[in-house]
């Protein structure tokens, strides 16, 4: 069981979040919080929900309007998507580094080309020594 799976009757999840039922369909309809619905289409809450709509409840006691709880409820449930996928593409980077190491080394030519390089070499690199005299002029 985690916080997203539905548990709780619109009466129960109204109790658990301080509010009226009513208040619950209304934000349903409004799409505040959208609950998931059995196959007798009875709106079943999660433990998730019960926390938006104490957050609801909160934006609302500080003076913030419904739409404005809205668009705070959409970006916050968009940033804890994309965080979820952050970490989703750190694993499966993580892993792709542990399954094959060394596959993604590379180095910088000289003119900025991309040279590939195994793991564990050093990449030659020019060492000869030019010495440069200015001519002697002839004082005369």
């Amino acid at each position: 069981m985690d916080e997203h799976s539905p548990l709780f009757v619109i009466s129960v999840a109204a109790e658990l979040a301080g509010m009226h039922p009513q208040t619950l369909r209304q934000y349903d309809r409004l799409g505040l919080v959208s609950p998931s619905r059995t196959a007798g289409k009875s709106r079943r809450y999660s433990m998730r929900d019960v926390v938006q709509l104490r957050e609801i409840a909160r934006l609302g006691g500080e003076g913030v309007s419904l739409e404005g709880i809205r668009r705070i409820l959409d970006l916050e449930n968009q940033v804890s998507d994309l965080s979820r996928r952050v970490r989703e593409l750190e694993g499966a980077l993580a892993d792709e580094l542990v399954n094959r190491p060394g596959r993604r080394v590379f180095a910088a030519g000289s003119a900025g080309e991309i040279i590939s390089v195994k793991a564990g070499t050093r990449v030659r690199r020019a060492n000869q020594l030019v010495v440069w005299r200015p001519l002697e002029r002839d004082p005369s």
